[in-house]
């Protein structure tokens, strides 16, 4: 049984509902999300115990490894749970050094979903992002022609809903215009609020905010805030993160990943994890 209410779950359309609390599949890879794992029986057991916890909503890519984690999600839960959404991005590829290269023309993107669907083991992928070269430097720049180019797969029914990653509230108008939205992953978290208006417009317009790098990512947060509130509440600071994370809005989600049960089970606990007004206004005074 579930042992958490895991933030409770999020309806985006009629065939979508996942829970706020999802798991990011990018730390199952090798180092710097490259080659296989070292234990790979761990990743395996990692994603049972997400499925097991309640998680209904797991985010990867077929550039994690690359194929890597798609094939070892594919291994450990395939045939998978009638009530796990998959979110998987397009928009790059991988050097043989374990370089990230944006890859964004519309074949392309079209061939790299249907690589997902063959390393998954699906005929339809529940929801895929657009991932842009911005990534954590957002632009207006137009994607019509690359959201298009999915837009088309969507009408294939090779895809069943669409999202953005790395996009400006922009990129998110101009793409709502060419197919509906249900996500948006950019990255935000305690210090890194630039996306603060963004977070309250899909809050509006009911679309999936998924905060990336929510602990920090390659820099982890510290703050001597942060950690007094954590020990008030006999709590970690990640755990604090991620809580502050679920009360910023209605519809923000977190999908933080780990190679490691133990530290699931910790990230999933923070769902749970109710910050008083008092603290989510000093925790507030941190990203300003």
């Amino acid at each position: 049984m579930p042992s958490s209410s895991l933030g409770g779950n999020l309806t985006l359309a009629d065939d979508l509902t996942i829970s706020r609390m999802g798991y990011g599949a990018m730390q199952l890879a090798g180092p710097g999300v490259f080659g296989p794992p070292k234990d790979r029986d761990q990743a395996l057991a990692v994603l049972r115990a997400a499925v097991d916890l309640g998680i209904t909503h797991i985010d990867t890519s077929d550039f994690y490894g690359p194929f890597v984690v798609n094939e070892i999600i594919k291994e450990a839960l395939h045939p998978y749970p009638n009530d796990l959404r998959i979110v998987t991005k397009v928009g790059a590829r991988r050097g043989d050094d374990g370089s990230w290269k944006p890859s964004v023309e519309p074949a392309d993107l079209k061939a790299q979903v249907r690589e997902n669907l063959q390393h998954l083991g699906l005929d339809a992928l529940d929801v895929v992002n657009l991932r842009l070269p911005s990534v954590e430097t957002t632009s207006d720049e137009s994607i019509a022609e690359k959201f298009g180019a999915l837009a088309e797969l969507r009408q294939e029914g090779l895809i069943r809903h669409l999202g953005l990653s790395g996009a400006s509230s922009v990129q998110l108008t101009e793409a709502q215009s060419i197919a509906p939205v249900v996500t948006v992953q950019n990255l935000y978290n305690l210090a890194n609020r630039g996306d603060d208006d963004l977070v309250e417009r899909c809050a509006r317009e009911n679309i999936a905010y998924a905060a990336f790098f929510p602990l920090g990512g390659y820099n982890p947060l510290q703050h001597d805030t942060l950690t007094d509130i954590a020990a008030r509440l006999e709590a970690t600071p990640q755990q604090v993160a991620l809580a502050w994370l679920l009360q910023r809005s209605a519809t923000t989600v977190l999908i933080p990943g780990t190679s490691s049960v133990a530290h699931l089970h910790e990230n999933v606990a923070a769902a749970d994890l109710k910050l008083p007004a008092d603290v989510v206004a000093e925790l507030d005074a941190i990203g300003r």
